[in-house]
């Protein structure tokens, strides 16, 4: 009952956006009486509120806002997430919340924002339209396609990644896709001692977990295709990976090691930076990875790249098991396989995991 429910909000949702208020149907130019007021209000607040991998897919249109507009950009998000964007110098204010919006409306109303970019199309971000009663754009969030590809397995999604259809909520501002990819910037405090490397100092990235259990590589897998490598491998993840990486280590104590649950998001993405390449799930640090145009592949499980949130603009290879009809069994991910099998994960070839990162580490790396 809880899914059909938040399906049918979806639904609504959708329908009200996307059919009552998408920007397919604002007229894409100002008013005259909207641009007099660049010269008196000249805030755009950005709403995001979670996770990784998607507040760094907006960067972008961040970037795209701050440069070819007068714009001051602020950016709402959830707390534990602010650390993503907290050296991007194309942000003037970040907002947090903890839960509600309630916990920062009252400062929202004093910034007296000419537009609001919503970003995450969600209740609670409806709720802020509503409070602040700012012109809001937003993007097609694509729900009842979506939940047509999990349902019955047709395809009716356009093909353009998730970043492209950001942009459509800042047409109407007049910026326009400057093809220059997704952002992360490190400060001081991210760098790691990567001093006790064995031998050469290039190295493998591979994340382990991922916020869904169903897009998370199985230890099994890990441990096959490292035993086909020679490079060093780097663990990074979250502390509920940390016993995994060391068992890991304890299977490969001369070229494993072990940073899940040890550091911060901005010291796992300094780690990403100056990878050979890059093993990831579809997860945030995939996303961070392609921020720094870092050669990855990208092991598919329930989730699939059909659903527009693969590594954007930078060389990548998307490895899935396109047999199974089960798959997508979730547009975001579950806490267990739903049949029981996980084959999505089980049955991917370690070979042409291996064959692929060989691939990427032949190539040249990007300036």
């Amino acid at each position: 009952m809880l899914k059909v429910a938040g399906w049918l909000i979806s639904f609504i949702l959708t329908f009200f956006y996307d059919k009552g208020k998408s920007t397919d149907q604002l007229d894409n130019r100002l008013s005259s009486q909207q641009k007099s007021l660049f010269l008196f209000h000249m805030k755009v607040l950005i709403i995001r509120f979670s996770s990784i991998g998607d507040i760094v897919l907006t960067t972008p249109v961040i970037r795209a806002v701050a440069l070819q507009t007068d714009f001051e950009v602020h950016f709402l998000t959830k707390a534990r997430f602010a650390s993503v964007l907290r050296h991007n110098p194309y942000i003037t204010k970040v907002y947090t919340i903890e839960n509600e919006i309630n916990e920062v409306l009252t400062y929202l109303k004093k910034e007296q924002y000419s537009y609001l970019i919503d970003l995450h199309k969600n209740l609670r971000s409806f709720r802020l339209r509503r409070a602040l009663g700012v012109q809001t754009y937003d993007f097609p969030k694509n729900n009842i396609e979506k939940w047509l590809l999990v349902n019955f397995k047709v395809n009716k999604l356009p093909n353009s990644h998730i970043v492209d259809r950001y942009f459509r909520a800042v047409a109407p501002l007049g910026v326009k896709k400057d093809e220059k990819g997704l952002d992360y910037f490190l400060g001081p405090e991210d760098e790691v001692d990567i001093s006790k490397l064995p031998g050469e100092k290039e190295y493998l990235v591979f994340v382990l977990g991922a916020a869904h259990f169903t897009k998370q590589i199985p230890i099994m897998l890990f441990e096959k295709v490292i035993q086909k490598l020679k490079q060093p491998v780097l663990l990074v993840g979250g502390t509920d990976e940390r016993e995994t990486g060391e068992n890991l280590v304890q299977s490969f104590p001369e070229q494993v090691i072990n940073y899940a649950g040890q550091l911060t998001i901005g010291q796992s993405a300094s780690l990403l930076s100056n990878a050979r390449a890059v093993l990831t799930p579809d997860t945030g640090m995939m996303h961070i990875a392609a921020a720094f145009l870092r050669p990855i592949v990208v092991i598919w499980g329930n989730t699939t790249p059909v659903l527009g949130m693969y590594p954007y603009q930078t060389d990548h290879e998307n490895l899935e098991v396109t047999d199974l009809s089960c798959r997508p069994c979730d547009k975001i991910g579950k806490k267990q396989c739903p049949k029981g099998h996980f084959k999505c994960m089980h049955n991917q070839s370690v070979a042409e995991i291996v064959a692929a990162l060989n691939r990427k580490m032949q190539r040249d790396l990007p300036n």
